[in-house]
């Protein structure tokens, strides 16, 4: 057999397992001898492909899907009769509203790959635990390791990384299905599933890369098309595949009714307008058969109910939060003022007073963070000014959101949040300012605004990267603006804060926390009287004893701290005899 091997010019490629790419259309011949086996099912770590057509009839593939474990997501496709599937089933089965887009594999060019980024199969232990990371900040069900790491050298299936060159991290990922090798289809046809790109990375264009890689990959194997399935109203997916040349063709996919998939096929219209805050924790109490009754979506506030037991919530803010630690968490001075009373180490500070007074206060310490003593979510933050004319702006800044304004003094240091539920510390991570990396032709302003979008698209809208005089401020530290055009490759902080709602990312660092961090963020806690906080620290390292703390939040939202169970953790809180049902 004359096979077509490994082509290095294909888009992104690193291939450290050539056997991935050997096929051809004498393989095709090959195949041709094999035949459909009955009832064929692919597992595929997150649960089972079974498709369709294999099956001797809508009664055997009913009870197929019916089988599916617990914490799985069975798919059946292209299911030629699904009212007859559904009939045999209608309790347990549901039709997925989902659509079938198809690319033909033919001699059609595709994009050369995106700066920055290197597609590639799964080749370590370390792959399935970044694959699992992102198919967790996307809500997907996450594969099982063992199982995927079995089947890395499987003709019927590949798992594909996308990883950024700069840093080494995955980005990305991908999975492709060959047809004919899991279900004998004498179609020769392939499949993408599981498509997913960190919502936080600085680079553009890794998803389209993850599938072209796969439409290179399945053409080089001598299929003859890449389908995928899409949720109908996924509008930013589908105009990736479109653009990549994909066509909607019919077909239909089942499903089984579920946990997992209880959002396809249950009306939740009443939950549509809580924020990924809120809605994470409504969706864990939802699982465990905990009522949800909204009242205030914009708000955030529901009344969650379950055996006589009740509790009102603004997202993590529930009634077990006393007023007096609400004013020690809502007011900066006053957090600062009761932590440094029981031994924690805290930045000076000084409430802003007269012109006098403010620059004494800069001059001494050096540099200096302005910000509002009530603010939330970074707004009216200024990071590490040094001459009196930008204290003055920052100052000015400040007051705009009301309250008075606090100068303390600058530490340098990572950006850790510190989540302490019931007075355990749950979760903890660094957080990192907005970022973004050229391209060699696009201006500062317009890599800032495709950043924000695509933040903003991963997180509800909580996070975009402001464009104002701050982030001016912090470009032209750098020498820049927003028209510089910066060259490929070179990644740029646009702001100082590192706060989600200001454009910056959160990466989990739980099990790198030294003792004595883990220990004082309990301290803390228990000092301010309130059992669900984050807490703000600047440290060198994660895993260092050495800190300051500079702000406890009484409301820290619980979403985007993936792995880490913080919304079970926080129900536990509240319905502790639920627990046995999580």
């Amino acid at each position: 057999m004359s096979a077509l091997h490994y082509d290095p010019s294909l888009p992104g490629s690193r291939n450290p397992n050539p056997s991935l790419f050997q096929g051809g259309e004498e393989d095709l011949e090959k195949n041709s001898v094999h035949g459909m086996p009955p009832n064929a099912t692919l597992e595929c770590g997150w649960g089972r492909l079974l498709y369709g057509p294999a099956f001797e009839s809508p009664q055997a593939l009913a009870q197929a899907l019916q089988q599916e474990q617990a914490g799985k997501r069975d798919i059946a496709l292209h299911v030629e009769s699904p009212q007859l599937v559904l009939a045999e089933a209608p309790s347990a089965l549901f039709l997925d509203p989902s659509v079938i887009f198809r690319r033909q594999l033919d001699d059609t060019p595709i994009e050369a790959r995106p700066s920055g980024v290197v597609i590639r199969p799964l080749t370590t232990r370390a792959d399935i635990a970044a694959i699992n990371r992102l198919y967790s900040m996307r809500g997907m069900v996450p594969v099982d390791p063992r199982l995927v790491w079995k089947q890395r050298h499987s003709d019927a299936v590949v798992f594909l990384v996308a990883e950024d060159e700069r840093t080494g991290d995955i980005i990305g990922s991908a999975m492709g299905v060959d047809h004919y090798e899991a279900f004998g289809d004498d179609t020769h046809g392939s499949s993408l599933w599981c498509l997913a790109v960190d919502p936080q990375t600085g680079l553009a264009g890794a998803g389209g890369a993850l599938v072209n890689f796969l439409i290179a990959f399945y053409a080089a194997r001598g299929r003859k098309f890449l389908e995928l399935s899409v949720m109908h109203d996924n509008e930013p997916a589908i105009a990736l595949y479109q653009k990549l040349g994909f066509e909607q063709v019919p077909g239909f996919v089942v499903k089984n009714k579920n946990a997992i998939n209880e959002r396809l096929f249950v009306e939740t219209t009443d939950f549509a307008g809580l924020n990924p805050y809120a809605r994470l924790i409504v969706d864990e109490a939802r699982r465990r058969g905990i009522s949800v009754e909204v009242i205030d979506a914009p708000a955030g506030i529901f009344k969650l109910r379950y055996a006589g037991h009740e509790m009102l919530c603004r997202e993590s803010l529930t009634e077990l939060t006393g007023g007096v630690a609400m004013t020690w968490c809502q007011d900066k001075v006053l957090t600062s003022r009761r932590l440094a009373s029981i031994g924690l180490r805290v930045p000076r500070q000084q409430v802003v007073g007269d012109p006098e007074a403010n620059a004494a206060f800069l001059h001494e310490c050096g540099s200096v963070v302005v910000k509002p003593a009530l603010g939330e979510q970074g707004r009216g933050i200024s990071v590490d000014v040094r001459t009196e004319d930008h204290l003055v702006e920052a100052i000015t800044r400040a007051a705009q959101e009301g309250g008075h304004v606090i100068m303390e003094e600058f530490c340098a240091g990572q950006d850790l949040r510190v989540v302490v539920i019931g007075y355990r510390v749950v979760a903890a991570a660094i957080r990192r300012p907005a970022e973004i990396v050229g391209d060699g032709a696009s201006t500062i302003r317009q890599l800032i605004d495709r950043q924000s979008a695509r933040r903003a698209a991963a997180t509800g809208g909580e996070s975009k990267i402001p464009v104002d005089a701050e982030t001016e401020r912090c470009l032209a530290g750098q020498g820049l603006g927003y028209d510089s055009v910066l060259e490929s490759g070179r990644a740029v902080k646009v702001r100082k804060t590192a706060n989600l709602h200001t454009g910056g990312t959160i990466h989990d660092v739980t099990s790198e926390l030294h003792p004595t961090l883990r220990d004082i963020a309990e301290t803390a806690a228990r000092a301010l009287r309130i059992p669900v906080v984050g807490l703000d620290f600047l440290v060198p390292e994660p895993s260092s004893e050495e800190y300051v703390i500079i702000e406890a939040n009484e409301r820290p939202g619980l979403a985007n701290h993936d792995p880490q169970p913080t919304a079970q953790r926080f129900v536990d809180l509240l319905f502790p005899f639920t627990t046995a049902h999580a």
